[in-house]
């Protein structure tokens, strides 16, 4: 088995580990574009060529399921790559996890990158299944860019200011973009408060890793025996990984395979 990955940059991290934990024994073809991240201030038409690029780049290693592990893309370039690829290769989208969030009961904040704060399409997500739910959207300035570097200072910097947007009383955090799962116990502590309830994060890895299997008609195996591919593309050239993926336990998760040979 062998499921690909695309995103802007670091952001696939989260979902490629969810798919190794289901799957230890499935090959990953990682296929990011550090050349033009970030994705969120581009125009559609501009995310969908880069994300065809890269689906493209991954498409060419032959992989049984691509997962689109970015939100931007999925709102934007999902109809052309599934107009492209599919049915050959199926196509597995990233959705906000505001569903499973808001059925908890709220309050609930989503975090997202400024682009996709008030964006129509995170305002029909929440009219569709938070309807009556208590919702405060929390746009991140500068949070994917901090993580994708893995500088510590800014990350800091930008998790304090959204923190400080984010309602005392909430319950839930959805987390909006794919980067931010990345810092998922870091945000968990910058919203938590003294005396606060509890707050329960929603990240999209897990389901899409779960999704991906689904399409191909395969079940998680955790007892599978580790494989050994792993192909990592930016800008549709063969690398190893991000220097900044080690910073993450994802990285470090994704680091310990042996690099696909031949």
């Amino acid at each position: 088995m062998k499921i690909a990955l695309l995103d802007s940059g670091l952001g696939l991290l989260a979902a490629a580990a969810a798919v190794r934990a289901l799957r230890p024994d499935a090959a990953l073809v990682l296929s990011s574009d550090p050349a033009g991240m970030p994705w969120g201030p581009r125009t559609p038409e501009d995310v969908t060529a880069r994300a065809l690029a890269c689906a493209r780049a991954a498409a060419a290693h032959r992989p049984d399921a691509l997962i689109v592990a970015c939100n931007t893309a999925s709102v934007h370039a999902l109809p052309a790559l599934r107009a492209e690829l599919e049915p050959a290769l199926p196509v597995v989208g990233t959705v906000p996890a505001i569903k499973p969030a808001a059925a908890a009961g709220g309050p609930v904040a989503i975090w997202a990158t400024p682009a996709t704060t008030g964006s129509p399409y995170q305002r029909r997500l929440i009219r569709d299944f938070a309807d009556g739910v208590p919702v405060t959207e929390v746009p991140c300035p500068g949070l994917a860019d901090a993580v994708e570097r893995a500088d510590e200072t800014e990350i800091d910097a930008a998790l304090a200011a959204a923190a400080a947007l984010t309602p005392p009383d909430v319950r839930a955090v959805v987390l909006g973009c794919t980067h931010y799962e990345l810092v998922a116990e870091r945000i968990l502590a910058a919203v938590r408060r003294p005396g606060g309830p509890a707050v329960t994060l929603y990240g999209s890895a897990g389901a899409v890793a779960a999704q991906a299997l689904r399409r191909i008609g395969a079940r998680p195996r955790l007892e599978a025996t580790e494989g050994d591919g792993l192909v990592v593309l930016q800008n549709g050239r063969e690398t190893g990984l991000p220097v900044a993926a080690p910073a993450y336990a994802e990285g470090r998760l994704l680091g310990a395979v042996s690099p696909a040979r031949g």
